[in-house]
């Protein structure tokens, strides 16, 4: 049998990489959303000539919200739409769900859809990027810029996809805003607020006070609710080998492309995790330890979007 790390690298030869696309910019506030209900308004916003004046910004910023909305899994190629031979777009089910204007939370308010749509960043199954790498196969708890560069470019060269080393750096350092706010002071730091990207609030990562270190913040996430953890788990043994329904806790934390790695938990929390979901999905998901090894079982598939589904009815009673 095929281990997940070789499907994983047959994988990662399928997917297409893409190291630009967003023009430097992590996105920001308000983009993912204008960009969903723009096209749920629009289908073929993004190739309109007036798409800067409907979304209200710059020609680079409309193209890096239609990168971030593609990456992020909220809109996703219409085979069905292309008709001419070029590209056609269309909203994803997720995306719709979570965005329109009547949709589970339209105006990302929510940390709990933040940490869906950094699962859906990390986690994409045809289209890699730095983000991806950097939260399934790069195992430092701390670097530097210049040794996620380099980590990135080796990784780049093994899946035989070229790209120069400037674009990469640009790509990186994109890569690092997007979870770090910028270090700015005075005038400059009011006008730069709005420019934050919202999943810094996660706190995935943090900088040194020089700005030159960054570490992943491993452990516990208070924020993240365990509806989000099993949308992720049940993504993640969908992608496991021959259908199997059993993995071991350590793979879930530290397999290639697992929720244990994407949301940088530790052993303890994740395992809190998964009890709360055996409560949340009756049983079909549950733990279990056996001579020592525990093990996590999914006696029964979940429907993943109405474990999503459930979680922001709750949240809407409250």
């Amino acid at each position: 049998m095929k281990s997940r790390r070789d499907k994983t690298e047959r994988g990662a030869r399928k997917r297409k990489y893409k190291f630009s696309g967003h023009q430097t910019f992590a996105f920001r506030y308000g983009w993912l959303e204008k960009g969903v209900r723009g096209m749920l308004d629009k289908k073929n916003l993004f190739f309109r000539d007036d798409a800067l004046v409907l979304l209200g910004v710059g020609k680079n910023m409309v193209e890096s919200i239609r990168h971030w909305c593609t990456v992020t899994q909220l809109i996703e190629e219409d085979s069905e739409g292309n008709k001419s031979g070029g590209t056609a777009l269309r909203v994803s089910t997720i995306g719709e769900r979570l965005l329109n204007e009547h949709g589970w939370d339209p105006y990302l308010e929510d940390d709990a859809s933040l940490w869906l749509a950094h699962w859906l960043l990390v986690s994409h199954p045809t289209i890699g990027t730095t983000w991806q790498i950097a939260f399934t196969v790069f195992h430092k708890p701390d670097f530097t810029k210049r040794e996620m560069v380099d980590h990135v470019a080796s990784f780049a060269e093994k899946q035989s996809v070229e790209v120069n080393e400037s674009s990469l750096s640009r790509d990186v350092d994109c890569f690092i805003r997007t979870y770090t706010p910028a270090k700015v002071t005075g005038r400059q730091a009011i006008a730069e607020e709005s420019f934050d990207c919202p999943l810094q609030e996660l706190g995935l990562l943090q900088s040194s006070p020089d700005g030159e270190l960054f570490r992943f913040s491993v452990g516990a996430k208070p924020t993240l609710p365990s509806h989000i953890f099993g949308y992720a788990l049940s993504e993640y043994f969908d992608s496991a080998p021959d259908g199997r329904n059993t993995m071991s806790v350590q793979e879930c934390l530290y397999g290639a492309g697992s929720p244990g790695q994407a949301f940088k938990l530790d052993e303890n929390t994740l395992i809190a995790h998964v009890e709360e979901l055996e409560k949340i999905t009756k049983g079909k998901v549950a733990l279990d330890e056996t001579a020592g090894l525990k093990q996590i079982y999914r006696r029964e598939k979940i429907d993943a979007l109405k474990l999503l589904e459930s979680y922001y009815k709750r949240e809407m009673r409250k």
